[in-house]
């Protein structure tokens, strides 16, 4: 019997029965026959399934969803996680995570089970995993059908069912770590269900089976809905006339120690998709066939009788993966494949032709049935990553859009550390909220190619410089008598890429390219000197009542810097004089409300180190940093929006940082998007606040 800390906050870990008292509340595993106190196993293979083509109905068998993934093996101990493939590969960082995931669970264990990319339906695509490089590619889950070692104990001799009782009592399931979970009585309506939700078959496993590294065992069976086969790429072809990088790839599987030609597979790929796939063969070029016998590529067939002339290209055989198909023709070939995705997890000489195994063999031939929900659907939305922790350059594909992302491991904030890839993960996750603040307004460029302490530069001008999606405002330059271009932001990937230049901050127009002359809104900025930011608080609750006294809504937010900006809605219908003008009579009523520590004057030397309440921001291509933006400041912190009951004593710019930011976006959503709304009547509120003027 084992003794494990259950309380919140504890770490798991192995007592002596009879000192389980002074440990607070501990619950008592059980652990069944057959386990063996053994050392930490380094590496335990995979069990494998046999395949068969017929349901079966047989006492003592449940069954499972066979996930359409990668097969790995989770080792956790002490805090530390490794995942490991079917052939040995890590694939902690590649799925990181998952990995992270793991590492939250506090377990001793070593678990295995399959990594998926779920759809919104909770189905597995292996396409969608085979692509992924981070979250914004899809939602990794990890599903764990299996414990092997548990708490210095070795489970593998232990019968199934009770190796799934262990599983259940000490994982606790989690978004992206789960239980597969497992059914039992009849097979056909579960096998019936499975092929209602797309699934790629379903497993069978003996309950008295137990665990048999690298073994391929008939107490665990695999039924496939679609046929799918691991095949070996030995080659490929280019028809004549042809504009494709290739017209088939040529594939086969190993049959002893030779290669088995058993096809070309022509569909599944993008032109992308090949144009990558060639990269990877240029390297493999041989002259020397792989397979076999050598297959005649321009070979008629009832389903092609004049195929066009195809030359052909031998690789030497080390690339896998994995290809649908509708038959095996008499002769051995697919018949109708199709490509699905590479298998970086299993080596070529792995692969071989599964043999399929009639299930009367086994136990006799019966029906099967199927049990309740098998799948958990997909209700993550929140965004995640967009660039993975490891790649220095990525390129990533937004609003239909190919961005190269490079030098992602430079810090921009070195007392922080950090990072580029950081901040663009960070853009990443806020794109929703920030881009109704910058969408269609001319932007100022304020670079910082090489983090807050390196130098930066002001780009207004973008002409020739940025790709041709990108959206742009004229103007004139009187300096130079030239016509320019300012950068104006429309999407998700305009946002992105300014922010891959090394745009730190955001910093918008207050009108938009559709009514370049008339703001959305007022702002009035408070800007202090070496004032305690207790006074800015100040200014910024005496703003609010004049407004509030007013019947005039204003909304607050940090300038993510050192003070605080106000925004008042306009809606576009006012010019920006009339804003200046109007902002002009805010700031002289709460100057005259607090003469001894604020100041109106523009000069910096007539302001006798005052907080500086600027109303000419409100002027025709003046910028201010947008909400949820980033400021190259100590900290990294953001300029954040503001419940006037959160514009009090305590508050501070670094409260709001790139760490929490996302966060608080998701508890509370976009507080600010009522500047965004019809605007006030600028004629009665300039009605209502000059009557308060002394």
């Amino acid at each position: 019997m084992v003794l494990v800390k259950t309380k919140p906050g504890d770490k798991r870990k192995s007592h002596k029965e009879g000192h389980h008292k002074k440990h607070g509340h501990i619950k008592k595993i059980k652990l069944p026959a057959g386990s063996k106190r053994v050392a930490f196993p380094k590496l335990i293979p995979p069990m494998l399934a046999t395949l068969i083509d017929k349901p079966f109905d047989e006492k003592g068998w449940t069954y499972e969803v066979k996930w359409d993934g990668y097969r790995a093996i989770a080792y956790l101990l002490n805090g530390n996680v490794k995942i490991k493939s079917r052939n040995n590969k890590e694939f902690g960082d590649k799925f990181y995570p998952i990995q992270n995931a793991l590492q939250k669970t506090s377990l001793n264990a070593i678990l295995d089970g399959e990594i998926i990319v779920a759809g919104k339906n909770g189905v597995s695509n292996f396409g969608d995993l085979q692509n992924w490089r981070s979250e914004a590619d899809g939602v990794l889950q990890y599903y764990v059908f299996d414990i092997l070692w548990y708490e210095g104990y070795q489970l593998t001799d232990a019968p199934l069912n009770a190796r799934r009782n262990i599983l259940r009592k000490v994982l606790r399931p989690t978004a992206q770590v789960l239980i597969s979970h497992a059914f039992e009585n009849d097979y056909n309506e579960f096998f019936r269900a499975a092929e209602t939700h797309g699934l790629e078959g379903i497993m069978a496993k003996k309950d008295s089976s137990i665990y048999l590294p690298g073994i391929r065992s008939k107490d665990w069976l695999k039924i496939k809905i679609s046929k799918r086969q691991e095949v070996v790429i030995g080659g490929y072809t280019i028809n004549e006339g042809t504009n494709k990088g290739f017209s088939s790839l040529l594939v086969g599987v190993y049959n002893g120690k030779v290669l088995q030609y058993i096809g070309k597979v022509g569909t599944g790929f993008s032109t992308g998709l090949q144009k990558k796939l060639l990269e990877k063969f240029a390297p493999l070029l041989s002259k020397k066939c792989p397979f076999e016998i050598k297959p005649d590529v321009n070979k008629p067939s009832r389903f092609r009788p004049n195929p066009p002339p195809a030359d052909v290209y031998w690789l030497k055989p080390e690339i896998v993966c994995e290809v649908s198909y509708a038959e095996i023709t008499s002769d051995g070939v697919m018949r109708h494949p199709s490509f699905e995705g590479l298998r970086e997890d299993k080596s070529p000489k792995e692969v071989k032709s599964e043999r399929v195994v009639h299930p009367e063999n086994i136990i006799g031939e019966k029906d099967f049935l199927s049990r309740e929900k098998m799948i958990k659907p997909n209700t993550q939305q929140d965004r995640q990553t967009f660039l993975n922790p490891t790649e220095a350059t990525q390129q990533r594909i937004v609003n239909g859009h190919s961005l190269k992302f490079s030098n992602l491991n430079k810090i921009y904030w070195p007392k922080e550390k950090i990072s580029k890839r950081d901040m663009l993960n960070y853009y990443y996750q806020v794109a929703p909220f920030i881009l109704p603040y910058i969408k269609d307004r001319p932007q100022s460029l304020n670079r910082f190619p090489n983090g807050i302490l390196g130098a930066s530069f002001y780009q207004k001008n973008v002409t020739g410089k940025v790709p041709g999606w990108v959206a742009t405002f004229p103007y004139h330059s009187e300096t130079d008598n030239e016509d320019k271009n300012f950068l104006v932001p429309t999407d998700e990937a305009s946002l992105l890429y300014m922010a891959s230049l090394g745009c730190i901050e955001i910093n918008p127009w207050s009108s938009r390219v559709s009514k370049p002359d008339n703001p959305d809104w007022c702002i009035i900025d408070l800007d202090p000197d070496n004032n305690d930011f207790s006074q800015v608080i100040e200014t910024a609750r005496v703003v609010h009542r004049v407004l509030d006294d007013a019947s005039i809504p204003s909304y607050c937010k940090t300038s993510g810097s050192t003070g605080l900006h106000i925004y008042i809605p306009l809606g576009a219908k006012y010019a920006y004089e009339d804003s200046r003008e109007f902002g002009r009579l805010i700031a002289t009523l709460v100057h005259e409300e607090l003469p001894e520590f604020t100041s109106i004057e523009r000069q910096t030397s007539r302001r006798k180190r005052k907080i500086y309440i600027d109303f000419l921001q409100n002027r025709p291509q003046a910028t201010l940093a947008c909400a949820y933006s980033l400021r190259p400041k100590p900290g990294a912190p953001v300029s954040m929006p503001l419940q006037w009951k959160e514009v009090k004593k305590g508050l501070s710019i670094q409260d709001f940082t790139i760490h929490n930011a996302v966060q608080r976006l998701r508890d509370l959503g976009d507080i600010f998007r009522p500047v965004l709304g019809t605007g006030i009547n600028m004629k009665k509120a300039v009605a209502s606040l000059s009557s308060m003027k002394k």
